[in-house]
């Protein structure tokens, strides 16, 4: 499976690993890299010291490529990106923010910089920035997410037909099938994040990994779109905000119940009530927990027996 972005991150398979807060530590990152993909470790609920750890570990673990995700909207910003240079880690995802910031930094110091967009416009702005590659992400996905709610399946064919940098596809992908069909739509890679929460190797706590596995249709909703829109798993938090939506809250309001650190609580922690439960709309296909070698073998395995009955059309 040799093309533009397995030949741009040293791979053997177009697949990323996504790099989600409280799911993507050492562990799945390098356990997804000596796999065969790109693994990535998610910055965006680590404080600088604790990155610096999982990066270290993850570099003990595999001599394979992986990168980090960094959401530019983080506090601690330019210590960040100090620690990713001083790591020497190679390959950095950025998302949540202007892609000029920190691409040309990034690159001077010979780091490939993807982006994670959800719309044509924020990949043409993308490109325009000169990122390497990007993540178009469609609105299936979970956690924060685009406000325009277009799909995959229309996201990318038309970030395909504008964009002349390697395209990366998001949302709702968690199979090989899925795989094939995104890369016939004009994708050269996928980045899977939901269906590596139900691995072994997940930071994620044990009982959201579960809840990922008995999940069903309909059970995610795009939800808090006048803060930054996030797809959750419905639960009692999820029920208080339909509740005080019925008031027509103000942002502050919103902002109130919200409170800090709900994230932790729910896919850190465990708390199944009360904590932010964030996974995609691909959860109602995900019926167990594996390991991350399994899941990419599958994928892998999947993606071909496709394309050869695709062929035989």
């Amino acid at each position: 499976m040799t093309n533009k972005i397995t030949s741009l991150f040293n791979i053997k398979y177009p697949i990323i690993q996504a790099g989600m807060i409280w799911n993507s530590g050492w562990r799945l990152a390098s356990a997804a890299s000596n796999s065969g993909i790109l693994g990535l470790i998610g910055a965006g609920s680590m404080y600088p010291d604790v990155l610096r750890e999982h990066i270290q570990k993850c570099k003990a673990a595999t001599d394979k490529p992986f990168g980090v995700n960094v959401p530019m909207l983080y506090p601690n910003i330019e210590e960040i990106m100090d620690i990713i240079v001083e790591e020497d880690v190679k390959i950095v995802f950025t998302s949540a923010g202007n892609p000029k910031t920190w691409t040309k930094w990034l690159q001077d110091r010979d780091i490939i910089v993807v982006h994670v967009v959800s719309s044509v416009k924020f990949a043409l702005k993308a490109e325009a920035a000169g990122v390497d590659a990007i993540v178009a992400e469609g609105f299936e996905a979970g956690g924060h997410n685009g406000r325009d709610e277009t799909t995959t399946l229309t996201l990318i064919p038309m970030v395909k037909e504008q964009l002349s940098i390697p395209l990366i596809a998001a949302g709702g992908i968690a199979t090989g099938k899925a795989m094939l069909a995104t890369m016939v739509l004009g994708a050269d890679a996928v980045q899977v994040g939901s269906r590596f929460v139900a691995s072994e190797e997940s930071s994620a706590h044990q009982a959201f990994k579960q809840v990922v596995v008995d999940a069903k249709e309909g059970d995610t909703q795009l939800t808090l779109k006048e803060l930054a829109p996030v797809r959750l798993i419905k639960n009692k938090f999820y029920n208080d905000l339909q509740e005080l939506y019925k008031t027509g809250p103000t942002t502050e309001q919103l902002k109130e119940l919200l409170g800090r650190a709900r994230a932790k609580r729910g896919m850190f922690e465990g708390d199944l009530e009360d904590g932010e439960l964030e996974i995609g709309q691909i959860a109602g296909l995900i019926h167990d927990i594996k390991p991350v070698a399994e899941i990419v073998d599958e994928m892998v395995v999947e993606f071909n027996e496709a394309k050869i009955q695709v062929n035989s059309f």
